[in-house]
């Protein structure tokens, strides 16, 4: 497979340098050249297979002519070591719980696979490789963890000082290792603007092998793709299916839109935005209009320019038209999502993180409209990442899973630095 850019300023690449570069040189982000079909045969069985079984043939049809067969099945085998269930919440409603692995976050699915596949990559090379990743809470705490003790790779996480929860914090500041913290003052889209340049710096590159683990890496948002075909098949057999996607950066919404295009009879899909409302607004005016991101209590969604809105507009020819047949958007406010998690939660006794429960209304609210059809929703983070704020909406205490006291019992190590990109350079530089 060949990888072309969106920006279609550079050659194709191969799977290798697509990966280990994260950006293309024209800014652009990487894609695809063909995206592979899945045959009748594949659906037909896909209700009986194991979510590991189905994900490698996913993996086989989009890197098996580049991987060979036994370390690809290691890389999937190993990245999905824990369960995806799918919980209904509510008549046609239903949860796919993304929080089970070992950050209880979704992007432990990409991170894990990026890492895995990237050290294959790179396991004849004698220099060492930098992995830089911007993160607005879930994907440092993935990522880091993903790559933590990978020989030849260092790992710098770049978060916005305040703006990550205390629990999504620990758990990227406290490993060590060959995992770096930096403290960014500024926002999420200065974090992703320091990595960029970074990436687009000619005299970095001289001098330190640079990459990202953001969903802009095209191994990143490739292999959550895997869970939609998971998803679907828990639902209901013969169900018109309905997907919502709570989004920031949307590398998860391109991951379900390639899941489609693969032959996933997803019926449509649903963005669910926080007050960051970017892409609703788009859907509303046909006008991309991104701006600074506000800071709210769905903190992983707070992104004011989201990279993969290119690679949506690729995968549909730059036509508002197509976008806006094939995806729906709502947002809601802090209050509303407030609101949501405690009606949710009284109701159901089924209990949401703020990203979860703006997927949620999102996808009940879209289903008002669609009797014929059911959907599911991606409950990407375990409430618990948010206790202060679920508790004060509940006005009571949740427990903290095991995994998370972990983190929370270790020591900070992070490092404090400007929103400047010489600041940033000179770190990297040493």
């Amino acid at each position: 497979m060949k990888y072309y850019s969106t920006n279609k300023q550079v050659p194709l690449s191969t799977l290798r340098d697509a990966v280990l570069k994260g950006l293309a040189d024209d800014n652009g982000l990487y894609m695809p050249e063909h995206i592979p079909q899945l045959g009748n045969s594949f659906f037909a069985t896909l209700r009986k297979k194991t979510l590991r079984e189905m994900s490698l043939e996913v993996a086989v049809a989009l890197f098996g002519g580049d991987i060979a067969a036994a370390p690809l099945h290691d890389i999937v085998y190993d990245t999905l070591n824990f369960d995806i269930p799918l919980v209904k919440v509510t008549g046609r409603c239903y949860s796919l719980e993304l929080f089970h692995g070992p950050t209880m976050a979704f992007k432990d699915v990409g991170a894990r696979f990026l890492a895995r596949l990237m050290q294959y990559l790179t396991r004849n090379e004698q220099s060492g490789t930098n992995v830089l990743v911007a993160t607005s809470g879930d994907t440092g705490s993935a990522v880091a963890n993903g790559f933590l003790g990978v020989a030849g790779i260092t790992v710098t996480v770049l978060y916005p000082k305040g703006l990550v929860s205390k629990i999504q914090e620990a758990q990227f500041t406290t490993l060590g290792q060959n995992v770096r913290a930096l403290e960014v003052d500024g926002t999420f889209d200065d974090c992703q603007r320091l990595v960029k340049q970074a990436f687009l710096d000619k005299e970095l590159h001289a001098r330190r092998k640079l990459t990202s683990a953001n969903s802009i890496n095209v191994a990143r948002f490739i292999p959550q793709a895997f869970y939609y075909f998971w998803g679907w098949a828990q639902m209901p057999p013969d169900s018109e299916v309905v997907v919502c996607v709570p989004s920031g950066n949307f590398g998860n919404l391109t991951a379900g839109l390639l899941a489609q295009r693969m032959g996933l009879p997803i019926k449509h899909f649903v963005a669910a935005n926080n007050a960051n409302d970017i892409f609703v607004q788009y859907l509303q005016t046909a006008e991309f209009s991104p701006h600074s991101s506000v800071a709210t209590i769905a903190n992983a969604m707070d992104v004011g320019n989201p990279s993969n809105f290119a690679r949506i507009m690729d995968l549909y020819g730059n036509d508002y038209a197509k976008v806006a047949a094939a995806i729906s958007g709502y947002s809601y406010s802090d209050a509303q999502i407030r609101e949501i998690v405690k009606r949710v939660f009284d109701d159901t006794q089924y209990l949401l993180d703020p990203h979860g429960a703006c997927a949620y209304e999102a996808l009940r609210e879209y289903l008002e409209n669609d009797k014929n059809a059911q959907g599911f929703f991606l409950e990407t983070a375990h409430p618990a990442k948010f206790k202060e704020t679920v508790d004060e909406i509940l006005g009571a205490g949740i427990a903290i899973p095991g995994k998370l006291q972990t983190f929370m019992r270790g020591k900070k190590q992070s490092t404090g630095i400007s929103n400047r990109y010489e600041d940033f350079k000179a770190f990297l530089w040493q």
